[in-house]
């Protein structure tokens, strides 16, 4: 079932990076039945301009190329939480088509890096041509699952995801290998979508599907466990604006002791 669900997000997510990657500017914006998006959830509506605008402050993505916003499919923006620092290295789990990579890679400057982790082919080739575009020489796109993140121990300083980990059919490996890549005193920022403790995973499952990321969902007070169990202090699940009733966008952060 857990290669199926995988195998589920990775072709939804390949069909939104077509989308953006066959786009033409002439058409207008890109409807959400073009890629089979959730309109339920903050951030899985239409691919447009103003889906990006309702999570990132005004004049933040200006500069990005227009493919890296259209292909924005986050539910908050991690960036507003991980008080990046210039020289700081960043990973971004499930980089989609780059733009938290491409906005964290600004902001830590040309002698701080940003990597980005995805495990869609697609999705890195738009990222990788997002990039080029955007002129960032201080940025990797590599491929991997975020359960098995392809760098070595104590490599960052700080850990970013965007609405990605909920996707995840092994999320206790996930919270393992941001805590085993971050460096001691690294630090998480992630936004995600995580439900109320009532809510059971019957009842998760009843407010949406997996790749709408709802069913997959953490609780609260799993989340917080499982930072716990991964070794994370001074943890922290703030639910931030409804996504269905019972669900909630989040932004999560925690410290690896140092």
């Amino acid at each position: 079932m857990s290669d199926e669900l995988r195998d589920e997000v990775r072709a939804r997510y390949a069909q939104a990076a077509l989308t953006v990657l066959n786009w033409d500017a002439r058409r207008g914006d890109i409807s959400c039945s073009a890629v089979g998006c959730a309109p339920e959830t903050p951030g899985l509506g239409a691919l447009t301009d103003e889906s990006a605008a309702t999570l990132y402050r005004a004049g933040e993505t200006d500069w990005l190329p227009e493919e890296a916003v259209l292909a924005s499919l986050g539910c908050g923006n991690p960036l507003a939480v991980a008080g990046l620092r210039e020289g700081e290295r960043v990973l971004d789990l499930g980089s989609g088509g780059g733009i938290d990579v491409l906005l964290s890679a600004r902001r830590v400057g040309p002698h701080g890096f940003a990597y980005g982790v995805d495990m869609t082919d697609e999705m890195l080739e738009l990222a990788w041509a997002n990039a080029v575009r955007a002129g960032a020489g201080n940025v990797a796109f590599l491929k991997g699952q975020i359960e098995a993140v392809p760098l070595p121990d104590a490599a960052v300083d700080v850990v970013i995801s965007n609405c990605v980990i909920n996707l995840s059919v092994d999320k206790p490996a996930v919270l393992r290998e941001m805590f085993r890549v971050l460096v001691p005193g690294g630090r998480i920022g992630i936004a995600d979508v995580v439900a109320e403790d009532r809510m059971s995973p019957a009842a998760r499952a009843a407010a949406g599907s997996y790749v709408s990321c709802l069913a997959g969902a953490l609780s609260r007070g799993e989340y917080l466990s499982g930072l716990a169990a991964a070794g994370f202090s001074d943890a922290s699940v703030t639910l931030v604006s409804q996504a269905a009733p019972g669900m909630h966008s989040a932004i999560v952060t925690a410290v690896k002791p140092g």
